[in-house]
C-alpha cells in the first residue's frame, strides 16, 4: 500500500536484523526479487542518517540472498549476483511491441535482453506497453554499444507488467549487461548509461559469480508517514 501511494518505480523497506537488515523491494503493484538502485538508496540513507558508521559495510538479507554495500569515495559499491542470459527465439509479439528489429534476444531468470543496432535506435524506441505486457517476464532490456567515449554501452528498461512502464535507472539489469557487454568488448570493468528521461550512470565490474555495481546517491526528499487516512 505504501509503495502504491508513493508511486515510485521502486520502494525499499528495511527491518533491523542482528547482523544487518532485511530488505524488501516493491514497485507500485508487486514485490520484486532484486533491485539495485533501491539498495543503493537504502545504504545511502543508513550512512547519511548516522544509523551506520560511514566506514561500516551495509548488509542486506533479501530474496536474492545476502547483498552488501560499501562506500568508495563519492560512489557506493554493491555486491550483486551475476545474471547470465541465454539466447532464445524472438517472441512473436516483441517486434510489434518495440517497433524495431532485434539484433539478438536473450533471457535470464528475470528479463529479456534485446540488443539493437545502435544507440540512436535504443533512444528512439517507443514501445507499445500494452503489447509488452503479453510477454511473461519481469521486463525488457534494450541495449546497444555507446557512441560516447564516456560509456561502453547504453540501455533502457521497460517493465509494464510490474507497474513501471520505464524504469529511470535499474542496477539489477546491469548484472546481466555486464556479462553480455564484457564478453563482446573483452572488458571486466564497464560503464553503462541508462538512457531514460532522467538518465543514470552505472559502473560495473566482473567478480566471477558476482558483479560489483557502483552508483551515486543524493537525498532529495524527506518526509513522515502517519497512519491517519483522509476521508
Amino acid at each position: 500500500m505504501v509503495a502504491m501511494e508513493m508511486n515510485a518505480s521502486e520502494t525499499a523497506f528495511l527491518i533491523v536484523q542482528p547482523d544487518g537488515y532485511n530488505l524488501r523491494w516493491f514497485t507500485p503493484t508487486v514485490e520484486v526479487d532484486l533491485r539495485g538502485h533501491a539498495t543503493l538508496a537504502s545504504a545511502h540513507i543508513l550512512w547519511e542518517e548516522g544509523v551506520l558508521p560511514k566506514q561500516q559495510t551495509a548488509r542486506f538479507h533479501t530474496r536474492s540472498g545476502l547483498l552488501t554495500a560499501v562506500r568508495d569515495g563519492e560512489w557506493i559499491e554493491m555486491d550483486f549476483p551475476s545474471e547470465r542470459e541465454h539466447a532464445v527465439e524472438v517472441p512473436s509479439v516483441l517486434k510489434k511491441a518495440l517497433g524495431v528489429d532485434p539484433v539478438y534476444v536473450g533471457q535470464n531468470r528475470f528479463d529479456l535482453l534485446v540488443a539493437l543496432e545502435s544507440e540512436e535506435v535504443v533512444r528512439s524506441t517507443k514501445p507499445d506497453f500494452k503489447i509488452l505486457m503479453e510477454i511473461y517476464v519481469r521486463g525488457i532490456i534494450v541495449t546497444s554499444s555507446s557512441i560516447s567515449p564516456e560509456h561502453d554501452f547504453v540501455s533502457r528498461f521497460f517493465c509494464p507488467s510490474f507497474g513501471v512502464n520505464e524504469d529511470p535507472a535499474t542496477g539489477s539489469v546491469h548484472c546481466c549487461l555486464r556479462r553480455y557487454w564484457g564478453v563482446k568488448l573483452n572488458k571486466k570493468e564497464l560503464i553503462g548509461y541508462q538512457a531514460s528521461s532522467r538518465g543514470g550512470v552505472i559502473r560495473v565490474r566482473d567478480e566471477g559469480e558476482k558483479v560489483k555495481l557502483l552508483g551515486q546517491a543524493v537525498t532529495v526528499l524527506q518526509g513522515e508517514l502517519t497512519d491517519r487516512a483522509a476521508y
